[in-house]
């Protein structure tokens, strides 16, 4: 559960995202921030209020922690993915469970959140599933010859396919939401990472990432960041 919630987070006035979160005082204090930024946020504390939730529609996003009581939680995962796979998931996870969960989250749509978070950090990963999900009614996205199909999560560079990592995806897509614009080794940090991540983290990613689409693609702007040139 949160350390912190600060008194701004600077969270746009998104659509509607579904909290799942079991029903503690810090639960209480998420919504309340949240809907401080102008969110509109339901609470829920159970899997069966999830996917009541989601069979409703309406929902822009949705944050379940895997811990709520009810029934098994990877199973209301995989229905909800099935009867809303269009709605972006940022799965709460104790660091014990990261591993059996990452094979269910979808790589080009969902994220994961280790407990305990900080209100900021949660604050920023909504900011980042939300602003891709925006992008993916154009379906196939692209900086010059870089291009993502959203839909399927499939990347290709100069028309042939290339296999990403799901932290090499999401750095992808973290760069390519800023496309020529450079985008600082801080915010990649917060927005593709679930714990905090170190610049030489970081640093080794780009590298992964730059052997995959070509390094030319990828300029390093020295003392503010990178840049996604396509």
């Amino acid at each position: 559960m949160p350390t912190s919630v600060p008194a701004r987070s600077s969270v746009p006035p998104y659509d509607h995202v579904l909290l799942a979160l079991p029903p503690t005082a810090a639960s209480g204090s998420v919504l309340r921030g949240l809907r401080s930024e102008g969110v509109r946020v339901t609470l829920v504390s159970d899997g069966i209020g999830v996917l009541d939730a989601v069979r409703c529609g309406d929902l822009a996003l949705v944050v379940l922690d895997v811990e709520l009581p009810g029934p098994d939680q990877t199973a209301v995962l995989t229905a909800l993915q099935s009867e809303a796979p269009n709605v972006p998931v940022i799965a709460v996870t104790p660091r014990e469970r990261r591993s059996a969960l990452l094979g269910l989250l979808r790589a080009d749509r969902d994220d994961y959140l280790l407990r305990p978070f900080a209100m900021d950090e949660l604050a920023a990963r909504i900011r980042l599933r939300l602003r891709l999900g925006a992008e993916t009614a154009a379906a196939v996205l692209r900086q010059g010859e870089i291009a993502v199909d959203t839909e399927f999560g499939e990347v290709t560079v100069d028309g042939q396919p290339v296999a990403l990592s799901p932290t090499e995806f999401a750095l992808l897509m973290a760069l390519l939401a800023e496309p020529g614009a450079v985008v600082s080794q801080g915010r990649l940090a917060r927005e593709v990472w679930s714990e905090p991540a170190s610049a030489n983290l970081v640093q080794v990613y780009i590298s992964y990432l730059r052997r995959k689409i070509g390094p030319e693609r990828i300029r390093t702007v020295r003392g503010a960041g990178y840049v996604l040139e396509g």
